[in-house]
């Protein structure tokens, strides 16, 4: 229970309000060490509540010990993108919203100015992607050479989106004796052992619901298709069949994403895309909008597979396989969160077998299979498979021992063309110096 961790009473408050009573398995196991101001170094899947496991310990210590005189930045949380990091300054503002504790937003797409003069106001919290953060260090702006917490969200995933060289630039503005918390969905991402030891000082390691451990709370299910104008017609009968209050449809690319989403509408449904090209305005836009229900469907590419936390998603579709379980595991994620229940399913092609055949072998679960009477695909599998689940192509010819000799007929000699002229008897220009004798002579 929350009431246990004798934390400010401000924040007590603010918890009961929020309705938070029993811990989540990484807030109960997190937020005691963080308040023993150990380094964290914790493991833990999409929608765990991580956020609050780092928070409350953050803004306990902000409200318990006394700050220093003309100090700037207190508290600096890194995040991947800006959809995370509004949902972050969200949280951070209703847990902080019986005390006196600022928080301020630098995220790309906002106004540089503006930014600036967030600033010289000092908010005790900033949350920050890590491309605008290096852009306002670069000019000077922040102060964080009495900076006491730094905490480092979704780290795995900034590393993916090649932030390592912002992260360690930023690191070298920080103050070095402090409290750092990195959390990931997990810790063997390459780099993240460099990033780690970096970082933190002699960091306690928290690891649960590891990525390869699946949600229960998820059901997860694959439709075969036999292409994408039948996986067309399989996705119009799930968003017309299949009871869901929100759902999200995942492409690979954005240009999928663009024109699965103009043939959604087109089949009379209120769908919006969302994915890397679409503007800042509008991407806020979109997430308002979906959050406040005013549409039910949003076509995402795997730029809105992270980081995303909206209640009410209860089903999640796979137009598209995902490229690798992590991909996988980071699309369902946005369903069966804070144990409410969701469904998965993945419509998969003949190309995309084996795809999906190495992430079952690697979250090491079988899908449920599942078809649709009314569209029941021609493809039913591979017909012979491998050990590992892939498609068993076919066999080689094995190559003979020795080497095939060509059998071609010898040339007359007296065919042969004749040599060249030596060198001898060329002019300076090339010519042969031999006049050619007549034809009817030869």
């Amino acid at each position: 229970m929350f009431n246990e961790l004798n934390l400010n009473k401000g924040l007590q408050a603010s918890l009961k309000n929020l309705g938070f009573e029993q811990p989540t398995d990484v807030q109960a196991q997190a937020v005691p060490l963080a308040l023993t101001n150990r380094d964290l170094l914790v493991s833990a899947q999409t929608g765990s509540g991580k956020t609050v496991a780092f928070l409350l310990p953050t803004i306990h210590r902000l409200l318990t010990v006394a700050e220093v005189p003309g100090a700037g930045t207190r508290v600096l949380i890194l995040t991947p993108t800006r959809e995370l990091a509004r949902q972050i300054f969200k949280q951070s503002k209703l847990l902080t919203s019986n005390t006196p504790i600022e928080t301020g937003l630098i995220i790309g797409g906002d106004e540089f100015k503006f930014q600036k003069a967030l600033f010289r106001k000092n908010p005790e919290i900033i949350i920050a992607t890590p491309g605008r953060l290096v852009e306002h260090l670069e000019k000077g702006s922040p102060d964080f050479k009495e900076l006491e917490v730094l905490i480092l969200d979704e780290a795995d995933r900034m590393l993916d989106m090649g932030f390592t060289e912002d992260m360690l630039f930023i690191n070298k503005f920080c103050k070095a004796e402090r409290q750092t918390m990195l959390f990931s969905a997990t810790l063997n991402q390459t780099g993240m052992n460099s990033i780690a030891k970096t970082m933190l000082n002699n960091p306690a390691t928290i690891s649960l619901n590891a990525k390869r451990e699946q949600n229960e709370d998820i059901q997860q299910q694959i439709i075969l298709s036999d292409d994408k104008d039948h996986k067309q017609k399989q996705l119009t009968w799930l968003l017309e069949n299949q009871a869901f209050t929100k759902a999200m449809v995942f492409t690979n690319t954005r240009i999928a994403a663009d024109r699965l989403c103009g043939f959604i509408r087109y089949k009379k449904m209120n769908a919006y895309a969302l994915h890397g090209e679409i503007s800042q305005t509008q991407r806020k836009k979109v997430m308002e909008e979906f959050r406040e229900n005013k549409f039910d469907i949003l076509i995402a590419s795997d730029v809105a597979a992270r980081g995303l936390d909206i209640k009410g998603i209860d089903l999640v579709i796979n137009f598209d396989m995902p490229r690798n379980g992590d991909d996988y595991t980071h699309r369902i994620g946005r369903t069966g969160r804070a144990g409410e229940k969701g469904l998965a399913i993945s419509l998969v092609m003949s190309s995309e077998w084996n795809v999906m055949s190495s992430i079952e072998r690697y979250l090491k679960i079988i899908f449920e299979r599942r078809s649709i009477k009314e569209l029941k695909a021609n493809f039913t599998g591979p017909k012979k498979l491998k050990n590992s689940g892939k498609a068993a192509g076919k066999k080689k010819k094995p190559k003979d021992a020795k080497a095939k000799v060509r059998n071609r007929p010898k040339k007359d000699a007296s065919k042969r063309r004749p040599a060249t002229k030596p060198m001898a008897d060329r002019d300076a220009s090339g010519l042969s110096t031999l006049k050619r004798k007549p034809k009817e002579q030869e």
